[in-house]
């Protein structure tokens, strides 16, 4: 049989492959993020545990259980155009992707309220979860990824009532709906990153989660939700270009409320976004988390 050597170490063919093998593998484990992708792949009938338990609790002891999750934007939905549309009469300014302002409204709350709820509640899911951290060999990282999962649900409740106004009062429905996972993606990237850095600081300071309130409150009225991004004074055009969440807005409306296709440049940036958050996150959730045992 024939043997290769290496210095004064000789491998037989099969030995060199297991070898290379193990290479990979050990390569596999240095790229960021694959530790813990195998652990989301490993843990997944816990994450999902986690994700029905979080849903449960919101409707824990009513009677109608998850409708409720269709009943709250359903009422938000006919109360924005009450106020807006009937009582003060409120138009969009030429060129937007429709002139009735309260589907233009409620298409960009829906991705604003997915990545808001996943932060805030990410921020003391920790202390939230500490019994389970601290006295199982318990993988916290996996918990802000549950509270996204479970505010994913309600996401798509809603999501599937702002069709149906679209379908009922536009008579619109685009193909590039097809999109709309890629969105979610790019916000469970952004959110989840974002929210491992909250849910990291909260541990050691009890203040974030209200730091955090105030940050996103300010987020909220420089992301252009109940405004066009046209009314922006030109001076702050810069808060909509280092916004995140005004290209997550504008996708959405874009397919949620025309037929036009959508910017490549906005998936881009929204991605690239996401990615940056979710690495940075990561590994910062990563250090902080060596020092939940002792405080928690």
């Amino acid at each position: 049989m024939a043997r290769h050597t290496a210095g004064n170490v000789r491998f037989s063919p099969g030995s060199e492959m297991l070898l290379n093998c193990q290479w990979v593998l050990y390569m596999a484990r240095r790229i960021p993020g694959a530790l813990f992708l195998h652990n989301l792949v490993e843990r997944r009938s816990l994450l999902f545990q986690l994700v029905r338990r979080d849903f449960e609790q919101r409707f824990v002891g009513s009677i109608m259980g998850w409708i409720w999750g269709l009943i709250h934007p359903l009422v938000l939905l006919a109360s924005w155009w009450f106020v807006f549309q009937v009582c003060l009469k409120i138009t969009l300014p030429p060129g937007e992707v429709t002139q009735n302002y309260t589907l233009f409204l409620f298409a960009g709350m829906l991705p604003w309220l997915l990545f808001s709820d996943t932060v805030q509640r990410s921020a003391s899911s920790i202390l939230d979860q500490s019994n389970l951290i601290t006295k199982t060999m318990f993988p916290a990282e996996i918990i802000p990824v549950s509270v996204f999962l479970s505010s994913l649900v309600s996401h798509v409740l809603a999501l599937v009532l702002m069709l149906a106004a679209a379908a009922v009062w536009m008579r619109h429905v685009s193909v590039f709906l097809l999109l709309l996972p890629f969105y979610m993606v790019a916000i469970g990237l952004l959110s989840v990153g974002i929210g491992w850095i909250a849910a990291g600081l909260h541990v050691f300071l009890r203040d974030t989660a209200q730091v955090l309130m105030v940050i996103l409150t300010f987020w909220f009225w420089v992301t252009p939700i109940m405004i066009t991004d046209q009314q922006f004074p030109r001076w702050a055009h810069v808060l909509l270009v280092i916004n995140p969440l005004y290209y997550v807005v504008r996708a959405y409306r874009g397919v949620l409320l025309s037929s036009a296709m959508p910017d490549p440049r906005d998936v881009g940036i929204m991605f690239a976004y996401g990615a940056a958050a979710f690495v940075v996150g990561g590994l910062f959730f990563r250090h902080m988390k060596r020092g939940f045992a002792d405080v928690l």
